[in-house]
């Protein structure tokens, strides 16, 4: 019994997803903007086509009925001509229009994706890998088009024509097309159990077309590891086992479908042999004439081939579900929203952590009641051992996530006072291994800025960061292409990039994350350089694991376990802090070594 009871609750709780995602759907394209007075004139159209495609058959009919060589007149073939044209020029500019209000409607669709995407907060893409969000706005918002400027066009047309036909059948012989009508419950009957399975079919397909393209997203975007780790066949396995998984669901549904279609169509030729027949008696017996069973089997024919298509229209209905509902987590996510009361914030002020807590997941903080100040225009360094939460203070700093408890201010304001890209726009940040984007230096060193930048204020900025001498060096100077995230060039290059960005943004924080960990000497040295440039008038936080680089700091802030543990200069916690006394003896005495 409680078998029964947990069948009947799945079939009614997926009977309600379907619904929600059904009308998810239909909210989703009406939000879209779709032009109504472009929309009507092409519905105008396609009645305007249906309905001539229905008068040439009833025209047909009456010419049968008359068919003698001297009572075809010359105004009856104009007036058949006519109504082919007329079909033909009408469903040609209406399937254009309707085209048109579909592909602009999904084009708006995936604006408003993208654009809700990139405002989606950090926390939501530490769940989700990329290539699958990536999937979500190219390939489901592909289902969606094909489906709005393919098949719904298709169905709207089509349940006209049928509207239209069965109504003139029933004035020409409503016995027979009481028969027609049998075949409405047979092919429903088919259509709904196989489109349940289609639905099912489509959201593991999507699911699993989206783990391709994040399995083949990784792989080549790591493509030295793989190689250098002698990967290549481990890698290949996985993505051939990608592949065959997308295969087998890609057969099921071929299967589906070759059962589908095929079964429509035999129906409709049965019923068809079944309306011949028929309608043969009735001729005989002189219910109907010849020419009325001629426009009866036309429009019979006009039906049959929109009926067999409504079946491709809910199979593929089904599909563009599955592709709605993974696109609702995009939908349903909150964006990174502006406070109410928004304000801008002064140029130079002290940066406040008072008592925060953080943790990336429940029960597993990793700050604890961190609490301390960072002087506006001086250096603070912040140091520790690794796991200690320094990086993840950056996170906070920068806005990515919010503190679970505490509050962070800039002078006597809660940051979360000011919108994010306001205060983002105050902070610099370069990190151990600086991003770029494919693209050329100018580009990467331009990159964030939304006023014009001069080409003097560009070279300037490259000159301060001893980038401009190694540009210009380059065959195509400040045109050259970086490549796949600066590829081409080496880490110092990279990094005195980054900071000439950092230098062009005029940040009034700024955050360095082991700028220099990764480079040889010679690099470490001509960044440092351009750094102590970048560092002038601002207030500056830097992490760093070798103490030598931050022994002149204003202020050095230790971290241990997630909580404060001392604060102060070089000399002071040198006497007073023994952690930090262990780890200088440790590396100044190896640096010695």
């Amino acid at each position: 019994m409680r078998t029964l009871d947990e069948s009947s609750s799945k079939l009614n709780e997926d009977e309600r997803i379907r619904r929600t995602t059904l009308k998810h759907f239909a909210t989703l394209l009406i939000s879209s903007g779709i032009p109504k007075l472009v929309l009507g004139f092409a519905i105008g159209l396609s009645m305007v086509s249906a309905l001539a495609g229905l008068v040439v058959p009833l025209v047909t009919g009456s010419m049968i009925d008359q068919f003698r060589l001297e009572s075809i007149t010359a105004g009856m073939v104009i007036l058949l001509v006519f109504f082919f044209l007329l079909q033909a020029v009408s469903s040609g500019f209406s399937y254009y229009l309707l085209a048109y209000v579909g592909s602009r409607s999904v084009n708006r669709v995936r604006k408003h994706l993208w654009e809700r995407t990139l405002m989606l907060p950090i926390l939501f893409f530490d769940r989700h890998r990329s290539a699958d969000l990536m999937s979500r706005v190219a390939n489901d918002t592909n289902e969606i088009k094909s489906f709005v400027t393919e098949h719904l066009i298709a169905f709207c047309s089509n349940l006209l024509t049928v509207i239209g036909a069965v109504a003139i059948l029933f004035y020409l012989d409503w016995q027979m097309t009481l028969i027609i009508l049998l075949a409405l419950p047979i092919g429903t009957v088919i259509i709904m159990p196989m489109g349940d399975k289609l639905y099912d079919i489509s959201i593991k397909m999507q699911e699993q077309l989206a783990a391709l393209a994040a399995t083949l997203s990784q792989v080549l975007g790591e493509i030295r590891l793989v190689k250098a780790s002698n990967s290549e066949q481990r890698e290949m396995r996985n993505g051939v086992a990608s592949i065959d998984e997308l295969y087998r669901f890609e057969m099921k549904e071929a299967r589906i479908n070759a059962i589908l279609t095929p079964l429509m169509t035999l129906i409709m030729i049965v019923l068809l042999v079944i309306i011949i027949g028929y309608g043969g008696l009735r001729v005989a017996s002189g219910a109907i004439t010849t020419g009325a069973l001629v426009s009866f089997i036309l429009l019979l024919f006009q039906i049959m081939f929109p009926f067999s298509q409504f079946a491709t229209f809910f199979s593929n209905l089904k599909k563009v579900m599955g592709a709605t509902e993974r696109l609702r987590v995009i939908q349903e996510e909150e964006p990174e929203s502006a406070p109410s009361n928004s304000q801008l914030p002064r140029q130079h002020e002290r940066l406040v952590f008072r008592e925060v807590n953080f943790g990336y997941q429940p029960g597993k903080p990793i700050l604890l009641d961190v609490s301390f100040t960072i002087p506006d225009c001086k250096i603070t360094a912040l140091v520790g051992p690794s796991g200690s939460g320094k990086t993840t203070l950056f996170s906070l700093i920068e806005r990515f996530y919010e503190p679970q408890s505490g509050k962070i201010y800039w002078g006597d304001t809660d940051i979360s006072a000011y919108p994010y890209d306001v205060w983002r726009r105050k902070i610099g940040y370069v990190s151990q291994e600086s991003p770029l984007l494919a693209g050329t230096i100018w580009d990467n060193i331009a990159y964030g800025r939304e006023d014009e930048v001069s080409e003097a204020e560009l070279r300037e900025v490259a000159r301060l960061a001893y980038a401009h001498d190694f540009i210009q060096a380059l065959p195509d100077g400040y045109n050259t292409e970086v490549g796949e995230r600066g590829i081409r060039l080496s880490g110092g290059q990279r990094q005195r990039i980054a900071i000439a960005r950092a230098l062009l943004r005029k940040p009034d924080i700024l955050l360095l994350d082991e700028a220099t960990a990764s480079l040889d000497s010679d690099s470490e040295h001509e960044v440092q350089k351009a750094l102590h440039y970048l560092m002038q008038g601002r207030t500056t936080l830097i992490i760093a694991h070798r103490l030598s680089t931050v022994v002149s700091a204003d202020q050095i802030i230790v971290l241990e376990h997630g909580q404060v543990t001392g604060g102060g200069t070089h000399e002071e916690l040198l006497h007073h802090h023994p952690s930090y006394t262990a780890w200088a003896n440790k590396q100044f005495h190896y640096e010695k070594g």
